[in-house]
């Protein structure tokens, strides 16, 4: 198994074991790879849930861009319940998870094809 199959193996456990969710393991594979190469980056990996920059970043470049969902306050309370389905004492949130969840909860898998 390659580096990539490792970290796919890691959300597929966090999101069983920290989040209470059955992983579509064809979904998450695809989540992983349109992270590119931020998976490998120890900073870019996870989200700052702390940081409001880096949630805006989440909402802008994944849910608005790549989801192509129209701002609203609704995307700022999915990446909260996400963030809280994680557990706000999860120190590492990693990106391809919340991502994920974020797929699943606007029914957007589609977007993977």
């Amino acid at each position: 198994m390659g580096k990539r199959d490792d970290l796919i193996a890691q959300y597929a456990d966090d999101l069983k074991n920290k989040c209470g969710v059955d992983p579509d393991m064809d979904l998450l594979t695809k989540v992983t790879i349109g992270c590119g190469p931020a998976i490998y980056d120890a900073d870019a990996q996870t989200v700052a849930a702390a940081q409001d920059h880096e949630i805006e970043t989440v909402k802008k470049n994944f849910l608005i861009k790549k989801l192509g969902l129209s701002d609203g306050p609704e995307l700022m309370a999915a990446i909260s319940a996400v963030l809280e389905t994680y557990g706000k004492s999860e120190r590492n949130k990693y990106r391809a998870v919340v991502y994920y969840m974020l797929t699943k909860h606007f029914g957007k898998e589609s977007v993977y094809g």
